[in-house]
């Protein structure tokens, strides 16, 4: 069976951190529908203005950060001693668990062109040690389709195997499409699956989706993806629904209102870091 929309979220744009201005598709009101993704932020800007500002030091919990730089640099820096900077087409992947600080900077480029997500961590996972890992080039194996590419950034994709997330899992694809070309990726039925337009429309399916919208898909075993008269380069995430409860606040998602209260009480009274180095 083909999998068909099931939602579309438009992204809108929006300012965050010290005033980065990106376009927001996912947030606080799509969670059920697009579990386990909680967040999908867009980069996507030729003027260094718009981002030079960054994301000054700033706590998470209960989640992992994914940060994707197509065209463009990132670099992070957090409370565990790491420091790190991505650039052209790598993936940073932190782990906040039960409690991380960091900061991002984005420093001027030709084009900022990318996207972060925020994955939800199960509930027996909240609490996990915090981690951070760089995905860089070299680990991300560039596989030619018929009439473009697909970049391997996690996962699998069918018999090739990319970085393997710990514990919710991920299959995340950068699919390149020449105009008028196709890709059909076959699915397990019981994963949940968002496609997000990063440049250019495409078509999901028989439906024209227009560029910097998410799509959640219906269950099925394959989706059908086709660029229009122009290239598309379109995202393909896949991961299993936690349908767990949530309770969001700010940058820390928990399932409880107790278990957040908790987060920022241990914030106020300097106790929020399980495992900390230096910053």
């Amino acid at each position: 069976m083909e999998r068909k929309i099931q939602n579309q979220a438009t992204g809108f744009q929006t300012r965050d951190g010290a005033g980065v201005n990106l376009v927001r598709v996912l947030g606080i009101k799509t969670v059920e529908a697009y579990d386990p993704i909680l967040l999908l932020d867009s980069f996507d800007s030729s003027n260094p203005d718009d981002y030079i500002a960054g994301f000054p030091l700033h706590p998470h919990r209960g989640i992992e950060t994914i940060s994707y730089i197509y065209q463009g640099k990132m670099t992070h820096k957090d409370s565990l001693g790491n420091e790190d900077t991505i650039t052209d087409g790598e993936v940073q992947w932190m782990t906040a668990g039960s409690g991380i600080l960091h900061e991002e900077k984005l420093p001027a480029s030709e084009r900022m062109l990318g996207v972060q997500l925020w994955l939800n961590l199960s509930a027996k996972d909240k609490m996990v040690p915090p981690e951070y890992r760089s995905i860089k080039k070299a680990e991300i194996e560039d596989i030619t389709i018929e009439n473009g590419m697909l970049r391997l950034l996690a996962g699998n994709y069918k018999d090739k195997k990319g970085f393997q997330s710990k514990y919710q899992p991920l299959d995340y694809y950068d699919i390149h499409l020449n105009p008028n070309a196709s890709i059909s990726l076959n699915t397990e039925e019981n994963r949940s699956i968002v496609v997000f337009t990063l440049v250019g429309d495409a078509y999901i399916g028989d439906t024209l989706v227009k560029e910097k919208t998410a799509v959640k898909l219906t269950s099925g075993k394959y989706v059908e993806i086709k660029s229009t008269d122009d290239k598309a380069q379109v995202l393909f995430i896949s991961s299993t629904m936690l349908g767990e409860s949530i309770s969001w606040g700010g940058p820390i998602v928990m399932n409880t209102k107790e278990e957040l209260n908790k987060a920022f009480d241990d914030l106020s009274k300097g106790t929020f870091l399980q495992d900390k180095i230096s910053y």
